[in-house]
């Protein structure tokens, strides 16, 4: 009955759905339905639509269902159209929900945080707007969460910090707004947190150097200002990149012990001044420093890719 609702629900001009029409759909032919022959250990049939990103479609009143989105070919760039439905909370065994790459509009449903078995969340290469809803703080199973490449406004809820599983927060390319919240330093497992490309404001929390594992930072292209980096982001010991270019930070570059892995150090178009600090050239893997445009004085440390190997990718950007 959910399926057949599911189809209801659709604009699906192309007719692919057609099969969505009578009998059981784990004993009939259902396009883009696969049944499991057997029960998980928590009582319920599982069924396995195939997962619908990376095409030019969008679902509308998605209704309840058991089921798992996952990737294949049938349903590709059929021009489907819609939005995400508030039923979307009645999937309570979900664990891959992924409309990326779509025409999906409209919000995101705050019923997506009833999803508590949900691991992957992706919403990305769309044109959803509204904010971001305090629920999705309940999915604490969320491995990823990638809602990057939309027109979201409004803050990063603190609540985002209870995703304490979260290994890829990717929030880029929206209109996002306010401070960070410091409470995002509580993911322990997180390693790429990616806000560039938004309007956040204020200034940037030292608590984010205490996330053991981050790899990869980007806060560029925001309007961060009034404010030092802070110190303690010179002691990020597994960083591989860095950019806070592109917003109004001043004071002085902050010396350190930045991870030996680093390859990325984008400074450039802030307020900064001081010095290039000396220790950057003590970093065996640094492709690429960029510090143009902002009123840097003094030399440049000569030991900069000094005593290696270098393979014509390096950059110095002043």
């Amino acid at each position: 009955v959910a399926l057949r609702l599911i189809k209801k629900s659709l604009t699906d001009p192309y007719k692919n759905l057609a099969s969505w029409n009578r009998g059981d759909p784990c004993n009939s032919t259902w396009r883009g339905v696969i049944c499991y022959n057997r029960t998980l250990d928590d009582g319920y049939l599982h069924l396995v639509p195939y997962f619908l990103g990376y095409n030019k479609f969008g679902l509308c009143k998605m209704m309840a269902c058991l089921l798992f989105l996952l990737c294949n070919r049938l349903l590709l760039g059929r021009n489907l159209t819609g939005s995400l439905s508030p039923e979307l909370g009645r999937l309570s065994h979900l664990l891959i929900l992924d409309f990326m790459w779509n025409n999906i509009t409209g919000s995101i449903p705050k019923e997506i945080g009833n999803i508590k078995t949900l691991e992957l969340l992706l919403l990305n290469g769309n044109q959803l707007t509204g904010s971001l809803p305090d629920e999705l703080g309940n999915l604490s199973n969320l491995d990823r969460i990638q809602i990057d490449q939309n027109q979201i406004s409004g803050p990063v809820p603190a609540s985002f910090a209870n995703m304490t599983k979260a290994k890829h927060f990717h929030m880029n390319n929206n209109s996002l707004s306010g401070k960070i919240p410091s409470e995002l330093s509580r993911l322990p497992d997180l390693v790429h947190l990616l806000l560039d490309n938004n309007n956040l404001t204020g200034e940037l929390p030292p608590e984010l150097s205490e996330m053991p594992n981050l790899l990869i930072l980007q806060l560029d292209n925001n309007n961060f200002g009034g404010s030092t980096i802070p110190s303690s982001y010179g002691n990020m010991s597994a960083l591989l990149k860095l950019d806070l270019s592109l917003n109004q930070l001043d004071g002085i570059i902050p010396a350190g012990s930045l991870s030996k892995n680093i390859t990325t150090i984008d400074l450039s178009s802030n307020n900064l001044n001081g010095t290039i600090p000396p220790s950057f050239s003590r970093l065996p893997l640094l492709q690429k420093l960029s510090v143009a445009n902002n009123s840097l004085g003094g030399s440049i440390p000569s030991s900069i890719w000094e005593n290696r190997t270098l393979n014509a990718t390096e950059r110095l950007i002043l």
